[in-house]
This record gives structure tokens, C-alpha cells and sequence, in this order.
């Protein structure tokens, strides 16, 4: 590599060459390895990956070239395989972001620090904060493709709210006027709202606030009211065809994707002077759906103080086989910001209503515990990332103050086949589940009041065994 090294015209130039020599099969083996650890891929597959990337795929391209006597004489030997190795790993990392640009994001951002389980320190943290930085520069590659269908409502007036508050706590039963509601359903308002207000956005607006005067209610009812009046078109969802989400279409069709529930949220809003914007994002529901899916909430003002609500995720579940299930809650009215920022990404991190926003890489990483989950006063203490590896039981350990039953189940991922971790709800602050052989395995929790009583899913959590 002699001459090579006295053709290059500068030292800083020759710095530059031999550093990207070096840290090209560098980050081709990191990110193939974090592409094997998000897959629960064997890591031999890693080091094979490594290995024929540098040095044997380039000594047997030099060695093919030789014996067809197309030898350089210019360049040495090592010359040649070092050019080759910068050359071939390019292409490598090239080829692989090009082609999966979305899941080289994601690997990367929630396993790119594989190699640093176990392992704890301020050195540590601080090569695992450097490893996550550099995968955050890919994120603009992976929205490159990640196209927002609902992008086109978002309102052209550029709205710059500020951090939310703590929550108003919850009054008596039936009282509460903040999150989380106990024991508090639709608003009597939109539940007794004669048949002939219902003709327009404007005449639903105005009768609402001609009978709600606390500005926090008034907002929960023009909230409950796209949440029970508004069906979820799960068809067209599921075929990805989405009709006009505008607020006229919606209210007149009655049935609506995120953005049409949220486009008349808005528009309610409006009608009545109630500051309530369109966000658009990225939401997950579920560790199948790390990634996330485009989607579409609200942020409203009230009395000076800004609050996150979502009333489609309030208005019912939906899935693929039995479509639509209408099913109010208030889960997503007025949660903290730390709460929504689980489940919900907005493009303008302003959104986040946190003094300190996190990356996408952070909201990727957190486990899916749902809003339910926090409001019924727990806490997750571990695992704190969305996969973890393990050798063999999935161990979840949590606060538990309520003393809430937990219920646990495990399934392959993909599968719909589920085993219970136990043989009863528990209320103890830990729960393992022997997973029985290697794979990814999807963990559930789900809440009861009762120990034999009926439970609603809380969170998830996805475990690697090796």
C-alpha cells in the first residue's frame, strides 16, 4: 500500500482515506449485526457477514483478477485489497439502506447497541448515546420513504404550543376533570343532544357550548361526540384506500380514518372559538408495529395550557377480522405527554408538549404500555426497551401500588397461538414467563380489578430468547 499512500496529495487527505478504510466494514458489520439482533437472526450469521465482507470476498476478487492477468502493476497487493475492501463494503451498506431503509432505521436505532447488554457504567452509557446519535443520522433516509397519507389536511398555519403541565387530578367519581377519568363516560350533553342540532358541525358545536360552560368539559364533550357519533372505516383502512377525510365528508358520511376524526375534532373547534388543532404522526399500538403507522390526533388549548387527545383511539378497537368494535374511553383525553408519547410520534416535535423532546430512535425504543397501564397507577421497571434478549424466562418487573390483578401471556411472534405466563392473575411486582425454545416472543399484560374478573390488554413487550 506504498504507493498509494505517497500518490494521495495530502496528509489530511490520507487521514481521511485510511478512516474511511477502516470504519466502512466497521459500520457494514454493525449494521448487519443489528439487522441480526432485531431479527433474533444467529450471530454467526454476523460474523460470516464480516468475514467475507473483509477480507475474504476482496482477496478472492484480487486472486479471480490475477489468474485472468488483470494485475495491476501500479498498485501493490495490499493497495489492491484495500480499495476492493473500501469498495465492496460501500456497495454493502449502499445496498443495504437503499433496499431496507426503514428497517436499517429501526434495527439500528433499537438494537444498534446490542454488543453493550449487560453491561453498565458511565463509559458505557456513553458509547451506547454515541451509537443511537449515529443511527439518528439515518432517519432522514428512512422518512425519505416513509410517506404520510394524511400530511395533506395538516393546516397550513404553523401552531408552536408549549409544554404541557402536570394533569389536573381527577375529582369524585363522576366529577373528574382531568386525567385519568375514573367512572367518567360520555358527556351527558352529547348523550341527551336532540336529533334536530344534529345538522350541522355548527349547530353541534353551539349546543354544546350552550351547555357546557367549564372549558376543560367542553372540549371532553366535543371530543365524546366524535368519538360515539363517528364509525371507524375499517374497510378502507385495511385496503388502503382512504376516501375525503374532511370535516364535511365526515360528518355527513359518519364514518371516518384517524384524519377525518381528527379533521372534525378540529372543526367543532372552530365553530365555537376552542383552539384544537390537527397533529400528524406516527402512532404504535403494538410491538408487530414498531415501526408505526401514519396517523392523526389533536392538541387543544385550554385555559391557556396545551393537552394532547385522541379521538379515534378513544372511539373503539378495530382488526382486519371482525372489523369496527365501538367501545368509548377516555384513555387518550388530556394523558400526560409522557403517557402519549408512548404510543403517539408527531412530525413537529412541538407536539411532544415535552420540555425536553426525545428522537425517534428514543420513541422506538420505549416498551408498548398503553395509557390504560399508567392511569390505573403503574409502572414499568423493567425490561425499559421494547425488545430485550434473554437466555431463557421473560422477566417483567413493575409498580404495582393499586395492587391491580395482572394476567401475562407469551406467543411466538406472528402467531396467534398464546400460553399464560401463570396459572392466575398475580399482584406481585414481578412475573416470569419460561419461554419455552428459541425465537421472538411477544409478552402480554393485562389488567383486572379481580382476580378471576375480566381483564383488558394494559402492554407489551417483546423478548428475544436465544
Amino acid at each position: 500500500m506504498r504507493f498509494l499512500f505517497l500518490k494521495l496529495p495530502s496528509l489530511a487527505t490520507r487521514a481521511l482515506f485510511y478512516l474511511a478504510v477502516f470504519l466502512t466494514p466497521v459500520l457494514g458489520v454493525w449494521l448487519a449485526s443489528s439487522l441480526v439482533a432485531y431479527i433474533n437472526g444467529p450471530k454467526l450469521l454476523t460474523v460470516f457477514s464480516g468475514i467475507l465482507l473483509f477480507p475474504l470476498v476482496p482477496i478472492l476478487w484480487d486472486m479471480r483478477g490475477h489468474k485472468k492477468g488483470k494485475g495491476s502493476g501500479i498498485l501493490t497487493w495490499g493497495d489492491r485489497i484495500t480499495l476492493r475492501t473500501l469498495a465492496l463494503n460501500l456497495a454493502f451498506l449502499c445496498l443495504l439502506v437503499a433496499l431496507r431503509p426503514q428497517t436499517s432505521f429501526l434495527a439500528l436505532s433499537t438494537r444498534g447497541d446490542w454488543f453493550l447488554d449487560g453491561m453498565q457504567g458511565p463509559q458505557v452509557e456513553l458509547a451506547r448515546k454515541g451509537l443511537f446519535t449515529l443511527a439518528g443520522g439515518l432517519e432522514g433516509v428512512y422518512l425519505r420513504f416513509h410517506d404520510n397519507p394524511f400530511d395533506q389536511y395538516a393546516d397550513t398555519t404553523q401552531v408552536k404550543p408549549q409544554p404541557a403541565p402536570q394533569p389536573r387530578p381527577a375529582g369524585q367519581a363522576g366529577q373528574a376533570k382531568g386525567w385519568p377519568w375514573t367512572e367518567v363516560g360520555l358527556h351527558p350533553t352529547v348523550v341527551n343532544m336532540p336529533a334536530n342540532v344534529e345538522t350541522s358541525i355548527e349547530s353541534v358545536a353551539q349546543y354544546i357550548a350552550s351547555q357546557e360552560k367549564d372549558p376543560m368539559m367542553r372540549v371532553k364533550a366535543l371530543h365524546d361526540y366524535v368519538a360515539d357519533r363517528i364509525a371507524y372505516d375499517a374497510p378502507n383502512y385495511f385496503a388502503g384506500n382512504y376516501p375525503p377525510q374532511d370535516a364535511a365528508t365526515v360528518f355527513q358520511r359518519r364514518v371516518a380514518v384517524c384524519a377525518g376524526y381528527a379533521k372534525l375534532l378540529e372543526a367543532l373547534g372552530q365553530a365555537i372559538g376552542e383552539e384544537i388543532v390537527y397533529v400528524v404522526g406516527d402512532s404504535r399500538s403494538s410491538t408487530s408495529d414498531l415501526e408505526g403507522q401514519s396517523h392523526a390526533w389533536n392538541a387543544a388549548k385550554v385555559n391557556g395550557q396545551w393537552y394532547l387527545l385522541d379521538a379515534t383511539w378513544d372511539s373503539g378497537t378495530v382488526d382486519r377480522a371482525s372489523g369496527f368494535k365501538k367501545a368509548y374511553k377516555t384513555d387518550y383525553l388530556f394523558p400526560p405527554p409522557e403517557v402519549m408519547g408512548i404510543s403517539h410520534f408527531p412530525d413537529d416535535e412541538n407536539f411532544q408538549l415535552r420540555s425536553q423532546p426525545i428522537t425517534r430512535g428514543e420513541f422506538l425504543r420505549q416498551p408498548m404500555m398503553r395509557a390504560q397501564f399508567f392511569a390505573e397507577g403503574m409502572k414499568l421497571v423493567a425490561p425499559m426497551r421494547s425488545q430485550t434478549d434473554t437466555n431463557q424466562n421473560a422477566v417483567i418487573q413493575l409498580q404495582n401500588p393499586n395492587q391491580r390483578w395482572i394476567l401475562s401471556s407469551y406467543s411466538l411472534k406472528g402467531s396467534n397461538q398464546a400460553e399464560y405466563c401463570t396459572d392466575s392473575a398475580t399482584q406481585a411486582p414481578q412475573i416470569t414467563c419460561p419461554l419455552p425454545s428459541s425465537g421472538t416472543y411477544e409478552i402480554n399484560l393485562f389488567s383486572g380489578d379481580e382476580q378471576y374478573g375480566q381483564f383488558a390488554q394494559v402492554g407489551q413487550v417483546e423478548f428475544n430468547r436465544r
